[in-house]
């Protein structure tokens, strides 16, 4: 008797699908740990996709350096420009402007779909990488290029798609995160917690990047891009480190009920949006002040959903290679299922105000002749400008000279000003007779 036909077809055994080829830039910390997932993790990775992955070369500088083991030396090679030619799925952990940017565009060019970890080129020219991945109708992805394990890319991109986000507010570098927590918790000068965060590898041998804040500077860029439809490069952002900050800055903050944290900030104003990055007092209610070590945080405010918080190791090879596969495996699944993943959307096209458009509270320490009449001067300095008092604190004695020579010191924190109104009532307070010092001006966020 003849089975009829869906038995027949039922039970001959389906074609198994065709291995998708992975390619990898670079293998440093992440790369190393990104091969190593590929490898380890290979038959679960096939599960999930729905075809096996596989690694076809790992592009390096140096065939001869020492290397994991889990690196198979047969995969290497320093022709990444020919590596790309014949992978289906390439992933850039190799950083810098270039030869990423043209080592993507090429392998977009070939039909490669394209995970990148790489936040500076994103940051200063994501648009041409975008442009190039629509018009190929490959994917790019990028979840870790921001905060490292954390998965906030994908939120806000598509989670939150359909609401109105009016502000991010994030930790966005562990380092430097680090370091101020070492300095509110052993009370290190800045230096020495740099150092030792360098001793433990959180900080390169040249902090630049994190310490001046070029590295949180790009991830607001790509971040303030997604969340308010509009191209936002990293030369928008308006960009102050930590350096400035000294260890009596951190103490007081802590005496005045807040924590130093070197936030990212991108927000509306009026019709346009203003992004940022400083260091800040939050306060210690706020969910981000206890934000502790290396660790990052991104805080979402949106019209619909409210407040959200996303928390995690924001940085290391593991947590960024597990950022990294999972970007992989979507668009892994997408060659095989069919379909692609979000488009860049920049539709709003708001203008991007500049940092004197920048509306936040303030806090300002002044050295004073301690004499009466001098917080009323101070006082009335500020109201002629429009920057309205919230607090002020006069404190006569101080540790050492301080209250013993006719100096105290005030502290006064602002309404909401804007950065320029702030700018000039500092210069004119700094002006007056009774004012020995400005000790400091530090902005006040997530009050």
């Amino acid at each position: 008797m003849t089975a009829p036909d869906g038995q027949a077809a039922a039970g001959r055994s389906q074609p198994r699908p065709a291995p998708l080829r992975v390619a990898v830039l670079g293998s440093g910390v992440v790369g190393t740990e990104v091969v190593r997932l590929l490898v380890t993790q290979s038959a679960d990775l096939a599960a999930r996709v729905g075809a096996p992955l596989e690694l076809v070369g790992v592009a390096v500088r140096d065939l001869a350096a020492d290397r994991d083991p889990v690196v198979d030396r047969a995969l290497l090679t320093t022709d990444a420009a020919e590596l790309v030619t014949r992978a289906d799925v390439v992933v850039e952990v190799m950083g810098g402007i270039e030869p990423a940017r043209s080592l993507l565009l090429s392998a977009i060019a070939h039909g490669a779909a394209v995970v990148t970890a790489n936040k500076a080129l994103l940051a200063q020219d994501g648009p041409t990488l975008y442009a190039a991945a629509d018009a190929a109708q490959v994917d790019l992805y990028f979840e870790a290029a921001v905060a490292g394990a954390i998965p906030i890319v994908r939120p806000v991109r598509e989670s939150l798609v359909g609401d109105r986000v009016l502000r991010v507010l994030g930790i966005l570098n562990g380092t430097t995160n680090y370091v101020l927590d070492r300095m509110a918790t052993e009370g290190l000068d800045l230096d020495a917690a740099v150092a030792e965060a360098q001793s433990l590898g959180y900080a390169e041998a040249d902090p630049t990047a994190d310490v001046e804040g070029y590295d949180a500077a790009a991830k607001a860029a790509i971040l303030a891009s997604l969340a308010f439809h509009t191209r936002v490069s990293i030369d928008d952002v308006d960009r102050e480190g930590i350096s400035s900050v000294t260890a009596d800055d951190v103490a007081w903050a802590e005496r005045t009920g807040y924590v130093i944290k070197l936030l990212a900030i991108a927000e509306r104003q009026g019709d346009g949006i203003q992004v940022r990055v400083h260091p800040a007092l939050v306060p210690v209610a706020h969910p981000l002040a206890g934000v502790r070590g290396a660790f990052n945080a991104v805080f979402v405010e949106a019209e619909a959903a409210g407040e959200l918080m996303f928390y995690g190791r924001g940085a290391g090879g593991a947590p960024t290679a597990s950022a990294v596969l999972g970007d992989v495996v979507s668009v892994a699944r997408h060659r095989v299922l069919g379909g692609r993943g979000p488009v860049e959307s920049s539709y709003a096209a708001l203008p991007v105000l500049p940092a004197s458009a920048a509306r936040t509270r303030y806090q300002i320490r002044l050295d004073v002749t301690d004499r009466p009449g001098v917080l009323a001067q101070v006082a009335t300095t500020l109201g002629d400008r429009g920057v309205s008092i919230e607090a002020i604190r006069q404190v006569p004695e101080l540790p050492g000279a301080l209250g013993r020579d006719g100096v105290a010191l005030l502290i006064i924190t602002t309404h909401e000003a804007s950065e320029e109104a702030l700018a000039g009532t500092v210069a004119a307070i700094a002006e007056l007779d009774s004012v020995r010092r400005v000790i400091s001006v530090l902005r006040v966020e997530g009050a």
